[in-house]
């Protein structure tokens, strides 16, 4: 009888691992929505950002590795790569697998061409795993150290722009770069923001006719790349990092951006990682789980992100036996792919391309019990004819019905530790009722999934 389990154990994941999803790609260039909120491709039909912090992916993985990183991630679902060219673990000076750096004499009007060639070749893999890279030029201490990392400052604004332009020009014929400015560091002073603002500068003008998406990743902060770039024409959608501790209300920065004039796409792009010691304190909080994971994940969406960016401890500096590490990882890289939140990704994607994307909007008026503490959230987001409601430790609510169209609705629970679905009745779409998710407590969340009977929705 073990046996048969074991059987059946394996080919249930066999059969999740071969799922496959479509080449985002085929649909052509990013732009913005027409509504402001979302990244829709040049045919208009919706991305979906599920992003990995793969800051080290140029610096410390040879080709081979590489190609094996990137066609795992999208085989589970990934649609965006995260990864800088001059890298943080002393990027300037410790070369890449081939022994090359990326500048001579630390001088970005002097980008190594061979080193490049390397960056190139990972691009064009991505490319044909259907994944975008979110290219980071440089990672944040090579503009302010600020008491961490290596460093060297090694830009102003007139090598910032040099530099900008030169990769904006090598680059400008990519279909799958979205441009990612920052890397962990916040400005201090105008001078910083000058620095940043000439690399937009230069991309591009590099670039030229193409339009370039572009972004910035800040240090955690409650306000996302908003704070110094809101109104500059050239940052598409603020990102925030809300940084690796637990249960933060990050609803509440998103939905501040979110609410930002001009309307802006805003994603968080580094919550806490997977494996990660909490806080930096694996010692008192011990380290992150799945479940943390998947909390910020559906937090984030459901209060107005256009998307959402997974993190590993592991993964991001590509820990191994010969490589520097930093904050105590366990296990190697090749073994972290398969770590339980990287495969529960897959299932916040599919939830989220199953309904229209492009209408849906956060709005907590669903739910009677709409300010819990984060332990306990519950959030609603809803298009015109759906709803889903994450009960991040499984508690009762109760739903205010006809907020969206139908006469009558059908209810399903949504699993997102499985992605299994649930089909539990129909309701009158109108009065309120009371939900009680199928188990409680720590670990057991749950979305509750309503939609117009009319439109015969089903689940990838």
């Amino acid at each position: 009888m073990k046996n048969i389990f074991l059987i059946l154990g394996l080919c249930a994941s066999v059969a999740l691992h071969a799922q496959t999803f479509e080449n985002p790609l085929k649909n052509g260039a990013l732009k913005v929505s027409q509504n402001k909120r979302y990244l829709v491709h040049e045919n208009e039909k919706p991305f979906f950002w599920l992003g990995d912090t793969a800051w080290e992916l140029f610096h410390r993985l040879n080709r081979e590795q590489a190609e094996i990183y990137l066609k795992r991630r999208a085989e589970q679902g990934f649609t965006v790569i995260q990864a800088v060219a001059l890298a943080e673990f002393d990027g300037l000076h410790v070369p890449n697998p081939y022994g090359d750096l990326p500048l001579e004499f630390d001088d970005p009007n002097k980008p190594n061409e061979k080193y490049f060639q390397h960056v190139d070749y990972v691009i064009n893999k991505a490319a044909e795993a259907g994944l975008y890279i979110g290219f980071l030029p440089t990672w944040g201490d090579k503009v302010f150290r600020g008491g961490w990392g290596k460093g060297p400052e090694v830009f102003t604004p007139e090598n910032a722009k040099n530099y900008g332009k030169w990769l904006g020009n090598r680059y400008k014929d990519r279909k799958n770069i979205i441009w990612v400015l920052g890397g962990d560091r916040n400005p201090r002073h105008e001078a910083d923001v000058n620095i940043w603002r000439a690399m937009a500068r230069g991309i591009e003008e590099g670039i030229g006719n193409n339009k370039a998406m572009m972004s910035f990743h800040p240090q955690p902060n409650e306000e996302s790349s908003a704070e110094w770039f809101h109104t500059d024409e050239w940052l598409d959608f603020n990102m925030f990092q809300n940084g690796h501790c637990r249960d933060k209300p990050v609803y509440d920065y998103i939905s501040r951006v979110y609410n930002k004039m001009p309307t802006k796409p805003v994603i968080d792009a580094e919550p806490i990682y997977e494996d990660h010691p909490v806080c930096f304190n694996a010692k008192d909080l011990g380290v992150s789980n799945a479940y943390d994971i998947r909390k910020y994940a559906y937090l984030d969406l459901f209060a107005g992100a256009f998307g959402h960016t997974y993190g590993c401890h592991d993964i991001w500096q590509f820990y191994s036996p010969y490589r520097e590490a930093v904050n105590n990882p366990h296990i190697y890289w090749q073994e972290a792919m398969e770590l339980p939140a990287a495969n529960q990704m897959k299932f916040v994607r599919q939830l989220m391309e199953s309904r229209p994307m492009l209408d849906r909007v956060p709005d907590q008026s669903l739910i009677e019990e709409n300010n819990l503490y984060v332990g306990e959230r519950i959030q609603a987001t809803r298009g015109n004819d759906y709803a889903f409601i994450y009960s991040s430790a499984g508690k009762p609510f109760t739903v205010n019905l006809g907020k969206i169209s139908g006469t009558s609705l059908n209810v399903n629970w949504f699993n997102p530790k499985t992605g299994e679905v649930k089909f539990v009745e129909k309701v009158e779409n109108k009065g309120k009722k009371n939900f009680i998710p199928p188990s409680a407590g720590y670990g057991n969340d749950w979305i509750l999934v309503l939609d117009d009977v009319s439109k015969n929705y089903g689940f990838k």
